[in-house]
């Protein structure tokens, strides 16, 4: 007898994205998880706090990618802006 799977919204989409190929192998994931732990690591010393006005559709995908890389969207925001001052990140333009 076939097993009927129950998945809620997050699931399916993660499961339509998986089938679109939009996942990608990372080639050297230990060395990857290790700096994202790392930036994620001093992205957590926190002194400041800042308030940022930016559009819906910026903050969806900056979700979206926060998603991606399993963490909450401000620990990535801040995550990326210490890569981006730090170096590891080239702006764009």
């Amino acid at each position: 007898m076939k097993k009927t799977l129950s998945l809620d919204k997050e699931e399916l989409q993660i499961l339509e994205d998986f089938e679109r190929g939009e996942f990608k192998r990372i080639p050297d994931f230990r060395v990857e998880k290790k700096a994202l732990e790392d930036s994620a690591r001093n992205a957590l010393q926190k002194d400041k706090r800042i308030n940022i006005r930016i559009s819906s559709r910026d903050l969806e995908r900056i979700q979206m990618r926060a998603a991606r890389a399993g963490m909450p969207y401000q620990t990535y925001i801040s995550s990326t802006l210490h890569k981006l001052v730090a170096g590891r990140l080239v702006e764009e333009g």
